[in-house]
């Protein structure tokens, strides 16, 4: 029988087992182990994605929790700890002769020997691999025949963001400029995006959209996430899942409204200010430096009119707790006490049992934010949105 379980696919590396850095701008505590605790004991999420395992010392610390009896391989691929699985990932960047700009990629691999045989090809294509999301040297298609000459799974990143996402940056109108459209495994949406949004281009109908938190610190981890029917997580059944093979399936997106991206809007670089799509200066301060947000990006690309694809499931608007107005550490810890993990305390705990840990008013702030209520205002030129306490 198949059962919901929570997945976020895509949690960065900070430092790896010898405290050298992984993802630079990334927090110094988020180390492997450390990744796997918060998404086992704190925020319980049963299925992660890391995408810096392509690092060798990453996969040193993975090796390790096995002999220590720690960890375990799964034969259906997938590492098992404690409560979590995680799956060997690598994002890469791509800058390849078809492509008008830099993109980033997700690959997935069942087993650390996939794995470990992917990141000995990628020392002939890539400078410095101890490093996270770093430059490719090759097109993108021959990185998907290899993925998949590894058995491995493969989704574009972020992909309307205006930096190093396919539309936002990588191809003019389709991404068959600069891949292989049959080898893409699923899309991933972004956080300046939703199902809505991007089902307003035709050619992603065929695809299983991804909401992944990008998490560059312990906190981000399940900003944004997916609820998926599984028989167990794991690397076979995340994959059936992508492609709806019986019965599994994404049935719920959760995400943060769009607005609260940091590349929603179209503004100017240096002032932030909102500019229309139409103009090259700031009317404010006279830059040419404008960024053009992932709003106006998607009208540009429109080509369907339908709202949301037939069979696409719910997408729903959350927040991380962190994001709530007046719900402090303090606040966090007392409620972390009484619920145990961040999924009970969003999706399972009743009004009436928060109240009796939590003021009212977040309280009720907590039961508006997971019917999609809370009030928003927009972020944009790299600077995120806010939850704001006035409907």
């Amino acid at each position: 029988m198949l059962k919901s379980y929570f997945a976020d696919m895509h949690i960065h590396i900070g430092r790896d087992i010898f405290d050298r850095p992984v993802k630079i701008t990334a927090a110094k505590s988020l180390t492997l182990t450390n990744v796997l605790k918060e998404a086992s004991r704190h925020k319980g999420i049963q299925l992660i994605g890391v995408i810096d395992c392509h690092a060798p010392n990453v996969q040193t610390e993975i090796k390790n929790l096995i002999s220590k009896n720690l960890a375990t391989e799964l034969s259906d691929g997938g590492i098992q700890f404690e409560e979590v699985t995680l799956l060997l990932g690598s994002e890469i960047e791509v800058y390849d002769e078809f492509c008008q700009g830099p993109i980033h990629v997700l690959c997935y691999f069942p087993s650390l020997q996939q794995i470990e045989k992917f990141s000995e090809w990628l020392t002939t294509r890539m400078k410095n691999i101890t490093l996270s999301s770093q430059r490719y040297y090759g097109t993108a298609k021959e990185l998907q025949y290899k993925v998949k000459e590894l058995e491995g799974i493969f989704i574009p990143a972020h992909v309307f963001t205006p930096f190093k996402g396919l539309y936002g940056k990588g191809v003019q109108k389709s991404l068959a400029e600069v891949l292989d459209a049959d080898l893409v495994d699923g899309i991933e949406l972004g956080l300046s995006s939703d199902t809505h949004m991007a089902d307003q281009i035709k050619e992603l109908h065929d695809y299983t959209y991804l909401s992944n938190s990008d998490a560059h610190s312990l906190a981000k981890i399940g900003r944004e996430y997916q609820e998926i029917y599984m028989d167990k997580p794991s690397f076979k059944e995340f994959y059936w899942a992508l492609h709806e093979i019986e019965g599994r399936k994404i049935v719920r997106n959760f995400g943060m409204n769009p607005k609260l991206g940091k590349y929603y809007t179209t503004v100017c670089q240096k002032c932030l200010e909102p500019v229309s799509t139409d103009t090259h200066i700031c009317p404010a301060c006279g830059s040419k430096k404008i960024i053009r947000g992932v709003f106006d990006r998607i009208q540009e690309l429109s080509d369907s009119p339908i709202e949301k694809r037939e069979g696409r499931p719910a997408y729903l608007y959350q927040v991380p707790l962190e994001y709530l107005p007046s719900l402090g550490p303090k606040t966090y810890q007392k409620l972390r006490e009484s619920f145990q993990t961040e999924m009970n305390i969003i999706h399972r705990v009743p009004y009436e049992k928060l109240q009796q840990v939590i003021p009212q008013k977040l309280a009720q702030m907590i039961m508006d934010m997971r019917e999609g209520k809370l009030a928003i205002s927009a972020g944009g030129g790299g600077k995120y949105g806010k939850v704001t306490d006035k409907k």
